[in-house]
């Protein structure tokens, strides 16, 4: 993605498009953005940006079990826990003062 940037810079788009349906078949979702741009300014055809499409989607689908997704859920409670922690901590701070 970034390479495409650099292209994109200096005005090479079309090596900067090339970078990023390279991301993208990789799953990174901002060239995804990128190539949606270039898209509608004409600068990739609509097989080529499909294409890329698809290949994200296979590449975010293959990302997927039910492993990472337990991971997800176990992180995100325990982003839970330390906010309300952290709350608690806070509250007893402010009723301290009082």
């Amino acid at each position: 993605f970034n390479l495409g940037r650099i292209e994109e810079k200096n005005g090479r788009m079309g090596r900067a498009v090339k970078h990023w349906i390279i991301a993208a078949k990789l799953g990174h979702d901002y060239s995804v953005d990128a190539l949606k741009d270039s898209y509608e300014d004409g600068l990739v055809s609509k097989e080529d940006f499909a294409a890329a499409l698809r290949a994200h989607q296979a590449a975010v689908d293959a990302t997927k079990s039910p492993q990472r997704e337990a991971a997800e859920l176990a992180r995100e409670e325990l982003e839970k826990i330390k906010r309300h922690r952290e709350r608690e901590v806070v509250a007893g701070n402010l009723s301290s003062l009082s």
